[in-house]
């Protein structure tokens, strides 16, 4: 695969108008960031397994686009869009299928922030059906019994949760 060499950076944060289009314009040339995790090694070593399931899903590089970065934090997990983060705490790494799921989730998040479409409203409804179509794809495409067996358990949860 190319790599694309970009003479200006991607934007330290996007928060306001102009580097959320310069995020947008780095994003539609190809841009994908040098994923990063920062946090204990136990952290690093949990979020690694989780980034792992991602690429057996061949989602790494959509992550990628939209994250630059995954945090360990011992506050609320959440997405952090000024910073192009996800911030995560120790209990939310702890299941790789569920890290894994929920940061496909977050990416989506970000896409939407980034494309300008309002998350009020229907944005989680939107991220959450992606995170269900991830571990759809996960659940086909791993070899491992265990991770299919977890698939199949976040999906019943998710599906039997009522979405308008």
């Amino acid at each position: 695969m190319t790599e694309w060499v970009f003479q200006v950076k991607f934007p330290e944060r996007v928060y306001t108008v102009e580097e959320v289009q310069k995020a947008r314009e780095f994003i539609e040339k190809g841009y994908r960031h040098r994923l990063r995790v920062r946090g204990s090694p136990e952290f690093k070593r949990q979020v690694e397994e989780a980034l792992n399931l991602v690429k057996t899903a061949k989602h790494y590089d959509f992550l990628r686009t939209y994250i630059k970065q995954i945090v360990e934090i011992s506050g609320l997990t959440q997405l952090r869009e000024a910073e192009v983060a996800i911030w995560a705490n120790k209990y939310t790494v702890a299941d790789p299928v569920e890290a894994a799921s929920l940061f496909i989730q977050k990416a989506h998040q970000m896409k939407d922030y980034i494309e300008g479409k309002l998350y009020y409203d229907t944005g989680e409804t939107r991220a959450v059906k992606k995170r269900i179509e991830f571990l759809e794809t996960l659940r086909e495409t791993s070899k491992n019994h265990a991770v299919k067996k977890k698939c199949e358990e976040l999906l019943k949860s998710w599906t039997e949760t009522t979405f308008p």
